[in-house]
């Protein structure tokens, strides 16, 4: 199920979801200290953490899945989104260096097709960073926040569709510790639970941060077909068959005359 866009700037509005991009934004910047020169894409609802790199990088762009919507960002400046087809994204081949997914990979009604699009515009040497609710937490069992909707991943799940899509998985973090309760008392915990379950790995944060290089020379099967040896025979004359003469062939064989 997609969430609307206007729903996911709701959430990221109040203090739950202010703490939440906080916490996310502390894992992001762990994998990629910044983007200085280089050409960096979202895809989903990625721009409350864009602005991480907005600054220092030659581009950043937004792209918004058409089912979700599309919102202007930055809001007092040019624009930097737009709405596209997730499968069909409108950049040619090897176009950007980063590609940051949030809200879009377990919304989507094909991430295959999705994985694969992003394999196309991604360059050689760049990275891909995506931000997936994990099925053993806390806040994919609700729907009060946008990381309870769609289909969240397990670790092997992710790892399975980022190799089966032609990428290879290098670092993985965990973020949002913390129930998804917006309480004062718990949001300001919240530095505390994301130590604690750092420290001891636990299992039920609320999303994977796994972070993924492209893989540019992959292994194809070879089937080697088996050769099929086919005798080759020399044609030979059949002889007809001879009929039998009929009392009409007799007559004219008789009424022949015969040479001297």
């Amino acid at each position: 199920m997609t969430i609307d866009v206007i729903e996911l700037r709701n959430f990221y509005s109040n203090r739950l979801g202010v703490m939440a991009r906080r916490l996310i934004n502390r894992g992001i910047v762990g994998h990629w200290p910044n983007a200085h020169g280089l050409r960096v894409l979202g895809l989903g609802y990625s721009t409350p953490y864009l602005g991480l790199f907005r600054k220092d990088s030659d581009r950043c762009l937004a792209f918004m899945p058409a089912a979700q919507g599309v919102l202007k960002w930055p809001t007092a400046r040019p624009t930097l989104s737009t709405l596209v087809e997730e499968c069909s994204l409108p950049l040619p081949d090897a176009a950007v260096d980063r590609i940051l997914i949030v809200h879009a990979l377990e919304m989507s009604d094909d991430p295959d097709g999705l994985m694969r699009e992003l394999w196309r515009v991604l360059a050689p040497s760049g990275r891909l960073m995506a931000i997936v609710p994990n099925r053993g937490g806390v806040w994919a069992r609700t729907d009060t926040t946008p990381f309870g909707h769609g289909r969240p991943y397990s670790r092997s799940q992710i790892a399975d569709l980022l190799r089966r899509c032609w990428f290879t998985p290098v670092n993985w973090s965990d973020a949002l510790f913390l129930p998804p309760v917006g309480h004062q008392w718990m949001l300001q915990s919240a530095p505390a639970w994301e130590r604690i379950g750092a420290a001891m790995s636990l299992p039920f944060a609320g999303v994977h941060i796994v972070e993924a290089t492209k893989e540019v020379v992959r292994a194809m099967p070879v089937r080697r077909e088996r050769t099929r040896l086919i005798p080759a025979l020399q044609p030979v004359l059949v002889p007809s068959r001879m009929e039998q003469p009929t009392e009409a062939d007799s007559a004219t064989v008789k009424a022949l005359p015969r040479p001297r």
